[in-house]
Protein backbone atom coordinates (compact mmCIF):
# COMPACT_ATOMS: atom_id res chain seq x y z
CA UNK A 1 0.00 0.00 0.00
CA UNK A 2 3.12 2.22 0.99
CA UNK A 3 4.39 2.11 -2.71
CA UNK A 4 0.81 2.54 -4.52
CA UNK A 5 -1.45 4.45 -2.67
CA UNK A 6 -4.54 3.72 -0.81
CA UNK A 7 -6.64 3.88 -4.46
CA UNK A 8 -4.42 1.86 -6.52
CA UNK A 9 -3.70 -1.12 -4.31
CA UNK A 10 -6.86 -1.53 -4.14
CA UNK A 11 -7.49 -1.32 -8.12
CA UNK A 12 -4.45 -3.32 -7.97
CA UNK A 13 -6.60 -5.92 -5.73
CA UNK A 14 -9.46 -5.84 -7.62
CA UNK A 15 -8.34 -7.27 -10.80
CA UNK A 16 -5.41 -9.75 -8.91
CA UNK A 17 -2.48 -8.00 -10.33
CA UNK A 18 -0.53 -9.22 -6.98
CA UNK A 19 -1.24 -12.85 -8.34
CA UNK A 20 -2.01 -12.68 -11.77
CA UNK A 21 -1.56 -16.44 -12.81
CA UNK A 22 -4.73 -17.36 -10.86
CA UNK A 23 -6.71 -14.47 -11.49
CA UNK A 24 -9.68 -14.32 -12.89
CA UNK A 25 -9.09 -12.14 -16.14
CA UNK A 26 -5.99 -14.50 -16.57
CA UNK A 27 -8.28 -17.80 -16.65
CA UNK A 28 -11.02 -16.03 -18.58
CA UNK A 29 -8.33 -15.33 -21.26
CA UNK A 30 -7.22 -18.08 -21.40
CA UNK A 31 -10.29 -20.45 -21.90
CA UNK A 32 -11.09 -17.66 -24.62
CA UNK A 33 -7.34 -18.87 -26.38
CA UNK A 34 -8.53 -22.01 -26.07
CA UNK A 35 -11.95 -21.81 -27.63
CA UNK A 36 -10.54 -20.05 -30.33
CA UNK A 37 -8.30 -22.60 -31.03
CA UNK A 38 -10.55 -25.38 -31.28
CA UNK A 39 -13.20 -23.37 -33.64
CA UNK A 40 -10.49 -22.40 -36.20
CA UNK A 41 -9.32 -25.84 -36.00
CA UNK A 42 -12.52 -27.32 -36.49
CA UNK A 43 -13.78 -24.99 -39.24
CA UNK A 44 -10.52 -26.01 -41.65
CA UNK A 45 -10.56 -29.98 -40.56
CA UNK A 46 -13.34 -31.57 -43.13
CA UNK A 47 -11.52 -29.86 -46.39
CA UNK A 48 -7.69 -31.49 -44.80
CA UNK A 49 -10.02 -35.03 -44.14
CA UNK A 50 -11.24 -35.71 -47.41
CA UNK A 51 -7.90 -35.12 -48.23
CA UNK A 52 -5.48 -37.48 -46.31
CA UNK A 53 -8.36 -40.04 -45.27
CA UNK A 54 -9.93 -41.13 -49.22
CA UNK A 55 -9.27 -44.83 -49.86
CA UNK A 56 -8.73 -44.33 -53.85
CA UNK A 57 -7.60 -41.01 -54.51
CA UNK A 58 -8.12 -39.36 -58.24
CA UNK A 59 -5.54 -37.99 -60.17
CA UNK A 60 -5.93 -35.80 -62.85
CA UNK A 61 -3.05 -36.13 -65.62
CA UNK A 62 -3.39 -33.13 -67.26
CA UNK A 63 -2.52 -31.23 -63.78
CA UNK A 64 0.45 -32.84 -63.64
CA UNK A 65 1.35 -31.23 -67.44
CA UNK A 66 0.31 -27.58 -66.32
CA UNK A 67 3.20 -28.01 -63.44
CA UNK A 68 6.30 -25.61 -63.76
CA UNK A 69 8.06 -28.55 -61.90
CA UNK A 70 8.49 -31.67 -64.78
CA UNK A 71 10.81 -33.36 -66.96
CA UNK A 72 10.84 -34.57 -70.18
CA UNK A 73 13.13 -37.13 -72.18
CA UNK A 74 12.77 -39.50 -74.96
CA UNK A 75 13.14 -43.26 -74.76
CA UNK A 76 13.92 -45.76 -77.72
CA UNK A 77 11.64 -48.18 -76.19
CA UNK A 78 8.26 -48.45 -76.34
CA UNK A 79 5.60 -47.93 -73.68
CA UNK A 80 5.23 -51.39 -73.56
CA UNK A 81 8.73 -52.41 -72.73
CA UNK A 82 8.99 -49.66 -69.93
CA UNK A 83 5.95 -50.17 -68.44
CA UNK A 84 6.82 -53.21 -66.70
CA UNK A 85 10.23 -51.50 -65.56
CA UNK A 86 8.88 -48.00 -64.29
CA UNK A 87 6.06 -50.17 -62.21
CA UNK A 88 9.13 -51.17 -60.39
CA UNK A 89 11.14 -48.12 -59.98
CA UNK A 90 8.62 -45.19 -59.71
CA UNK A 91 6.79 -46.42 -56.53
CA UNK A 92 9.75 -47.18 -54.30
CA UNK A 93 9.83 -44.39 -51.39
CA UNK A 94 6.27 -43.71 -51.57
CA UNK A 95 3.35 -45.48 -49.74
CA UNK A 96 0.52 -45.59 -52.65
CA UNK A 97 0.76 -45.73 -56.09
CA UNK A 98 -1.63 -46.65 -59.10
CA UNK A 99 -0.92 -47.20 -63.10
CA UNK A 100 -3.55 -46.25 -65.59
CA UNK A 101 -3.67 -47.58 -68.96
CA UNK A 102 -3.77 -44.55 -71.59
CA UNK A 103 -4.20 -44.32 -75.49
CA UNK A 104 -1.20 -43.61 -76.03
CA UNK A 105 0.74 -44.95 -73.54
CA UNK A 106 0.19 -45.34 -69.57
CA UNK A 107 0.40 -43.07 -66.36
CA UNK A 108 2.26 -44.01 -62.85
CA UNK A 109 0.92 -41.94 -60.44
CA UNK A 110 2.05 -41.85 -57.13
CA UNK A 111 1.92 -40.06 -53.36
CA UNK A 112 3.53 -40.25 -49.80
CA UNK A 113 2.68 -38.53 -46.51
CA UNK A 114 -0.82 -37.43 -47.12
CA UNK A 115 -1.04 -37.67 -43.35
CA UNK A 116 1.63 -34.84 -42.41
CA UNK A 117 -1.50 -32.42 -43.39
CA UNK A 118 -2.46 -33.09 -40.02
CA UNK A 119 0.70 -31.02 -38.47
CA UNK A 120 -0.38 -28.09 -38.02
CA UNK A 121 -3.72 -29.40 -36.23
CA UNK A 122 -1.14 -31.35 -33.93
CA UNK A 123 0.35 -28.19 -33.20
CA UNK A 124 -2.73 -26.87 -32.17
CA UNK A 125 -3.22 -29.57 -29.75
CA UNK A 126 -0.15 -29.34 -28.27
CA UNK A 127 -1.29 -25.47 -27.73
CA UNK A 128 -4.58 -26.88 -26.39
CA UNK A 129 -2.68 -29.02 -24.03
CA UNK A 130 -0.61 -26.23 -22.82
CA UNK A 131 -3.48 -24.08 -22.15
CA UNK A 132 -5.39 -26.50 -20.33
CA UNK A 133 -2.43 -27.59 -18.31
CA UNK A 134 -1.95 -23.88 -17.38
CA UNK A 135 -5.72 -23.76 -16.36
CA UNK A 136 -5.28 -26.65 -14.21
CA UNK A 137 -2.56 -25.23 -12.69
CA UNK A 138 -3.96 -21.59 -12.02
CA UNK A 139 -7.22 -23.04 -10.52
CA UNK A 140 -5.83 -26.66 -8.39
CA UNK A 141 -2.15 -25.95 -7.98
CA UNK A 142 -0.15 -23.56 -5.54
CA UNK A 143 3.02 -21.99 -5.49
CA UNK A 144 4.13 -20.98 -1.72
CA UNK A 145 7.42 -21.29 0.74
CA UNK A 146 7.74 -21.70 4.55
CA UNK A 147 10.51 -21.37 6.53
CA UNK A 148 10.62 -24.58 9.48
CA UNK A 149 12.95 -24.54 12.98
CA UNK A 150 14.57 -27.52 13.42
CA UNK A 151 12.64 -29.67 15.33
CA UNK A 152 9.51 -27.63 14.26
CA UNK A 153 6.36 -28.79 12.06
CA UNK A 154 4.41 -26.58 9.97
CA UNK A 155 0.99 -27.33 7.91
CA UNK A 156 0.57 -24.71 5.94
CA UNK A 157 2.54 -22.77 3.92
CA UNK A 158 2.48 -18.84 2.52
CA UNK A 159 1.47 -18.55 -1.22
CA UNK A 160 4.47 -16.33 -2.97
CA UNK A 161 3.79 -12.83 -3.46
CA UNK A 162 0.47 -12.65 -1.45
CA UNK A 163 -0.50 -12.69 2.27
CA UNK A 164 -2.30 -15.57 1.45
CA UNK A 165 -1.67 -19.03 3.76
CA UNK A 166 -2.56 -22.52 1.84
CA UNK A 167 -3.28 -25.34 4.39
CA UNK A 168 -2.14 -28.67 3.79
CA UNK A 169 -3.73 -32.43 3.95
CA UNK A 170 -0.38 -33.09 6.00
CA UNK A 171 2.50 -32.16 8.50
CA UNK A 172 6.14 -31.41 7.11
CA UNK A 173 8.69 -31.78 9.94
CA UNK A 174 12.25 -30.61 10.03
CA UNK A 175 14.27 -32.79 12.13
CA UNK A 176 17.57 -31.89 11.29
CA UNK A 177 19.39 -29.04 9.29
CA UNK A 178 23.16 -29.44 8.34
CA UNK A 179 24.88 -26.76 6.04
CA UNK A 180 28.71 -27.15 5.00
CA UNK A 181 30.39 -23.99 3.97
CA UNK A 182 33.49 -23.49 1.55
CA UNK A 183 36.71 -21.84 3.21
CA UNK A 184 35.81 -18.55 2.07
CA UNK A 185 32.77 -18.68 3.78
CA UNK A 186 30.37 -19.27 0.97
CA UNK A 187 27.60 -22.30 1.82
CA UNK A 188 28.34 -25.39 -0.28
CA UNK A 189 25.76 -27.69 0.48
CA UNK A 190 22.68 -27.44 3.11
CA UNK A 191 20.25 -29.83 3.74
CA UNK A 192 16.94 -30.74 5.35
CA UNK A 193 16.03 -33.51 7.16
CA UNK A 194 12.31 -34.03 6.59
CA UNK A 195 9.06 -35.99 8.05
CA UNK A 196 5.98 -35.96 6.78
CA UNK A 197 3.63 -36.83 9.05
CA UNK A 198 -0.42 -37.72 8.71
CA UNK A 199 -2.37 -37.78 12.08
CA UNK A 200 0.67 -37.35 13.79
CA UNK A 201 2.29 -40.19 12.59
CA UNK A 202 5.25 -40.15 10.16
CA UNK A 203 4.51 -41.89 6.78
CA UNK A 204 7.48 -40.49 4.72
CA UNK A 205 11.31 -39.25 5.14
CA UNK A 206 13.77 -37.99 3.02
CA UNK A 207 16.84 -35.90 3.10
CA UNK A 208 16.43 -33.30 0.47
CA UNK A 209 19.05 -31.06 -1.23
CA UNK A 210 18.95 -27.79 -3.94
CA UNK A 211 17.59 -29.91 -7.01
CA UNK A 212 16.60 -32.93 -4.79
CA UNK A 213 12.83 -32.14 -3.84
CA UNK A 214 10.69 -34.59 -1.86
CA UNK A 215 7.41 -35.02 -3.49
CA UNK A 216 4.34 -36.43 -1.97
CA UNK A 217 0.42 -36.34 -3.22
CA UNK A 218 1.51 -34.16 -5.97
CA UNK A 219 3.33 -31.66 -4.15
CA UNK A 220 6.81 -30.83 -4.20
CA UNK A 221 8.74 -29.68 -1.14
CA UNK A 222 11.95 -28.08 -2.18
CA UNK A 223 15.37 -26.92 -0.49
CA UNK A 224 15.69 -23.02 -1.25
CA UNK A 225 16.74 -21.21 1.56
CA UNK A 226 18.35 -21.22 5.26
CA UNK A 227 18.90 -18.77 8.27
CA UNK A 228 19.90 -18.69 11.68
CA UNK A 229 17.29 -18.48 14.58
CA UNK A 230 18.24 -16.27 17.86
CA UNK A 231 19.85 -18.25 20.12
CA UNK A 232 17.30 -19.87 22.80
CA UNK A 233 20.10 -20.17 25.38
CA UNK A 234 23.46 -18.21 25.61
CA UNK A 235 26.11 -18.33 28.31
CA UNK A 236 27.43 -15.52 29.76
CA UNK A 237 30.42 -15.28 32.03
CA UNK A 238 30.29 -12.52 34.45
CA UNK A 239 33.84 -11.06 35.71
CA UNK A 240 34.38 -8.93 38.51
CA UNK A 241 36.24 -5.95 37.90
CA UNK A 242 38.04 -5.46 41.11
CA UNK A 243 38.34 -8.98 42.31
CA UNK A 244 38.89 -10.46 38.56
CA UNK A 245 36.86 -13.42 39.41
CA UNK A 246 34.62 -14.84 36.83
CA UNK A 247 31.05 -16.28 37.38
CA UNK A 248 29.18 -18.23 34.42
CA UNK A 249 25.53 -18.62 34.09
CA UNK A 250 23.10 -20.00 31.38
CA UNK A 251 20.21 -17.79 30.50
CA UNK A 252 16.74 -17.55 27.85
CA UNK A 253 16.25 -14.75 26.01
CA UNK A 254 13.69 -12.28 28.54
CA UNK A 255 15.09 -13.93 31.76
CA UNK A 256 16.38 -12.08 34.70
CA UNK A 257 19.19 -13.07 37.03
CA UNK A 258 21.48 -11.65 40.04
CA UNK A 259 24.76 -10.57 39.46
CA UNK A 260 27.17 -12.50 41.47
CA UNK A 261 28.39 -10.80 44.78
CA UNK A 262 25.17 -8.53 45.57
CA UNK A 263 25.96 -6.15 42.57
CA UNK A 264 22.76 -6.38 41.42
CA UNK A 265 21.00 -7.83 38.75
CA UNK A 266 20.92 -8.84 34.76
CA UNK A 267 18.06 -9.45 32.28
CA UNK A 268 18.67 -11.14 28.71
CA UNK A 269 16.76 -8.61 26.22
CA UNK A 270 16.96 -9.78 23.12
CA UNK A 271 19.50 -10.84 20.33
CA UNK A 272 19.91 -8.64 17.03
CA UNK A 273 21.60 -9.70 13.71
CA UNK A 274 23.32 -6.42 13.21
CA UNK A 275 23.84 -4.46 16.42
CA UNK A 276 25.04 -0.94 15.94
CA UNK A 277 27.45 1.37 18.41
CA UNK A 278 28.01 5.01 17.68
CA UNK A 279 27.68 4.52 13.58
CA UNK A 280 30.33 1.19 13.77
CA UNK A 281 28.47 -2.21 12.71
CA UNK A 282 29.52 -4.33 15.58
CA UNK A 283 26.92 -7.69 13.40
CA UNK A 284 25.17 -10.18 15.66
CA UNK A 285 25.22 -9.12 19.49
CA UNK A 286 23.18 -9.97 22.52
CA UNK A 287 21.07 -7.00 24.48
CA UNK A 288 20.90 -7.06 28.09
CA UNK A 289 20.11 -4.68 31.10
CA UNK A 290 22.50 -4.08 33.84
CA UNK A 291 20.92 -2.63 36.95
CA UNK A 292 23.10 -1.79 39.87
CA UNK A 293 22.69 -2.62 43.38
CA UNK A 294 23.33 1.58 43.66
CA UNK A 295 22.71 3.21 40.77
CA UNK A 296 20.87 3.80 37.53
CA UNK A 297 20.04 0.82 34.77
CA UNK A 298 22.07 -0.09 31.75
CA UNK A 299 21.33 -1.54 28.13
CA UNK A 300 24.42 -3.15 27.27
CA UNK A 301 26.02 -4.98 23.77
CA UNK A 302 27.47 -8.16 23.42
CA UNK A 303 28.48 -8.20 20.56
CA UNK A 304 29.34 -12.26 19.43
CA UNK A 305 32.77 -11.06 17.11
CA UNK A 306 34.16 -8.71 20.22
CA UNK A 307 33.45 -11.12 23.67
CA UNK A 308 35.47 -8.52 25.40
CA UNK A 309 33.20 -5.50 24.43
CA UNK A 310 31.38 -4.81 27.85
CA UNK A 311 35.03 -4.00 29.48
CA UNK A 312 35.09 -0.61 27.75
CA UNK A 313 31.51 0.53 29.94
CA UNK A 314 32.07 2.09 33.34
CA UNK A 315 31.19 -0.43 36.20
CA UNK A 316 31.86 -3.05 38.97
CA UNK A 317 31.57 -6.12 36.15
CA UNK A 318 31.57 -6.75 32.52
CA UNK A 319 29.67 -9.28 30.51
CA UNK A 320 30.68 -11.15 27.83
CA UNK A 321 29.08 -14.06 25.97
CA UNK A 322 31.11 -17.35 26.26
CA UNK A 323 29.05 -19.87 24.11
CA UNK A 324 25.86 -20.39 22.61
CA UNK A 325 24.24 -23.05 20.30
CA UNK A 326 23.28 -21.79 17.19
CA UNK A 327 19.69 -22.94 15.81
CA UNK A 328 18.54 -23.12 11.95
CA UNK A 329 15.71 -23.13 10.03
CA UNK A 330 15.39 -24.25 6.69
CA UNK A 331 13.89 -22.40 3.99
CA UNK A 332 11.47 -24.88 1.55
CA UNK A 333 8.95 -23.77 -1.75
CA UNK A 334 6.42 -25.86 -1.43
CA UNK A 335 4.36 -26.45 -4.90
CA UNK A 336 1.85 -27.99 -6.34
CA UNK A 337 0.72 -28.18 -10.06
CA UNK A 338 -1.67 -31.07 -11.51
CA UNK A 339 -1.59 -29.72 -15.10
CA UNK A 340 1.97 -29.95 -15.48
CA UNK A 341 2.35 -33.46 -16.97
CA UNK A 342 -0.40 -32.04 -19.74
CA UNK A 343 1.82 -28.99 -20.12
CA UNK A 344 4.98 -31.29 -20.78
CA UNK A 345 2.71 -33.86 -23.54
CA UNK A 346 1.81 -30.33 -25.26
CA UNK A 347 5.79 -29.65 -25.15
CA UNK A 348 6.18 -32.94 -26.59
CA UNK A 349 3.56 -32.77 -29.16
CA UNK A 350 4.89 -29.05 -30.17
CA UNK A 351 7.94 -30.55 -31.36
CA UNK A 352 6.70 -33.74 -32.82
CA UNK A 353 4.16 -30.98 -34.95
CA UNK A 354 6.76 -28.60 -35.97
CA UNK A 355 8.94 -31.06 -37.40
CA UNK A 356 6.10 -32.59 -39.75
CA UNK A 357 4.65 -29.26 -40.46
CA UNK A 358 8.24 -27.51 -41.22
CA UNK A 359 10.19 -30.93 -42.29
CA UNK A 360 7.44 -33.08 -44.08
CA UNK A 361 5.29 -32.34 -46.94
CA UNK A 362 2.24 -34.42 -49.04
CA UNK A 363 4.45 -35.41 -52.04
CA UNK A 364 2.38 -36.22 -55.56
CA UNK A 365 4.31 -37.37 -58.72
CA UNK A 366 2.86 -38.63 -61.85
CA UNK A 367 5.03 -40.24 -64.46
CA UNK A 368 3.79 -40.25 -68.37
CA UNK A 369 4.73 -42.52 -71.35
CA UNK A 370 3.63 -42.20 -74.27
CA UNK A 371 4.32 -43.16 -77.97
CA UNK A 372 5.98 -40.22 -79.99
CA UNK A 373 6.53 -41.24 -83.49
CA UNK A 374 9.12 -44.15 -83.70
CA UNK A 375 10.43 -43.09 -79.93
CA UNK A 376 8.45 -42.77 -76.67
CA UNK A 377 8.15 -39.44 -74.40
CA UNK A 378 8.18 -39.74 -70.22
CA UNK A 379 7.34 -36.75 -68.52
CA UNK A 380 8.04 -36.93 -64.95
CA UNK A 381 5.81 -33.77 -62.75
CA UNK A 382 5.35 -33.41 -59.10
CA UNK A 383 3.70 -31.54 -56.40
CA UNK A 384 4.05 -30.79 -52.87
CA UNK A 385 1.82 -28.80 -50.60
CA UNK A 386 5.11 -27.38 -48.89
CA UNK A 387 9.01 -27.86 -49.59
CA UNK A 388 9.20 -27.20 -53.59
CA UNK A 389 12.77 -27.24 -53.73
CA UNK A 390 13.00 -30.67 -52.28
CA UNK A 391 10.03 -32.15 -54.85
CA UNK A 392 12.42 -30.71 -57.21
CA UNK A 393 14.97 -33.04 -56.04
CA UNK A 394 13.40 -35.54 -56.07
CA UNK A 395 12.06 -35.26 -59.47
CA UNK A 396 16.14 -35.13 -60.05
CA UNK A 397 16.47 -38.48 -58.73
CA UNK A 398 13.49 -40.47 -60.24
CA UNK A 399 14.24 -38.76 -63.82
CA UNK A 400 17.99 -40.42 -62.89
CA UNK A 401 16.71 -44.12 -62.03
CA UNK A 402 14.19 -43.65 -65.19
CA UNK A 403 17.45 -42.86 -67.64
CA UNK A 404 19.76 -45.68 -66.71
Amino acid sequence: MKAFGEFFYRVFGIFDFFDMYHSWWFQMLIVLLLINIIVCSIDRFSRTWKIIFVKNPQFNVSRFRSLSNKEEFVKDESPQQLKSIYETIVPKGFGYSQTEDTEEGFCIFAEKWRWTRLGVYVVHLSIVLLLIGAFLGSNFGFDGFVNIPEGKGVKSVRISDSAKTHPLDFEIRCDDFNVTFYESGAPKEFRSSLTILENDKPVFQKNIIVNDPLRYKGINIFQSSYGLLPPEEVTLKFTIKESGISYIKKLMIGQQTSIPEGLGTFVLKDFTKSADFMGHALGEAFIGVIEPANGVSDEIILPLRFPSFDKMRKGEVFVSVEEYKEKYYTGLQVTKDPGVWVVYSGFILMIIGCFITFFMSHQQICVEVIKSGKKTKVMIAGTSNKNKLGMENLIARILKRLNR
